[in-house]
């Protein structure tokens, strides 16, 4: 047998629960040589909030799922399939799919050169919001947001330059908000 990557559903919000239970469960059942890993895909967030602060932590990607990494046979998914929080396995069918090795790294967001992905920005920031340039060439310029990107993790500022209006586009880590 080998060992698979598989994906069991959990209640949302219990997924840190679900896998300290099952840590336990496999220490308790003996279940050590057939359920290896247990990962919660997550990403790290840097949040930028209002008055400039800058706050990061991590988010779950997939909230109510959990990856368990075991050889599968019916001990082993009775003892994953019976944890408390667990509502059961992906797959057709009835029966647990395993996942390809491409689709654990998309899950679990991992680049091909085997490092993370980079972090993403959550920003708390709306067209119209005032802001401060903290840093580069535009540095101390004030200026009004005009359009948010926040898969880009940038901003377009129009800048009072010369006399003119300007707009900039500025990473989120250049920029402050004014209070």
């Amino acid at each position: 047998m080998s060992k698979r990557w598989y994906v069991v559903h959990t209640y949302s919000g219990y997924e840190n629960r679900v896998k300290s239970d099952l840590e336990h469960r496999i220490e308790t059942m003996g279940m050590q040589d057939r359920i290896f890993d247990i990962q919660i895909p997550t990403e790290r967030v840097t949040e930028l909030k209002e008055g400039g602060k800058r706050d990061e932590k991590d988010v779950k990607i997939f909230p109510g799922y959990v990856l368990v990494r075991m050889e599968m046979d019916d001990d082993a998914w009775t003892c994953v399939r019976n944890t408390p929080g667990v509502t059961g396995f992906l797959g057709g069918s009835g029966k647990p799919a395993p996942l390809s090795r491409d689709e654990y790294n998309k899950m679990m967001r991992k680049t091909d050169k085997g490092g993370a992905a980079p972090k993403r920005a959550v920003v708390d920031i709306e067209v119209g919001t005032s802001v401060r340039v903290i840093s580069g060439p535009l540095s101390d310029f004030d200026g009004k947001v005009s359009e948010v990107m926040p898969e880009a993790a940038k901003v377009k500022v129009t800048l009072m330059i010369f006399g003119r209006e300007t707009p900039v586009e500025l990473s989120f880590d250049q920029i402050t908000v004014i209070a």
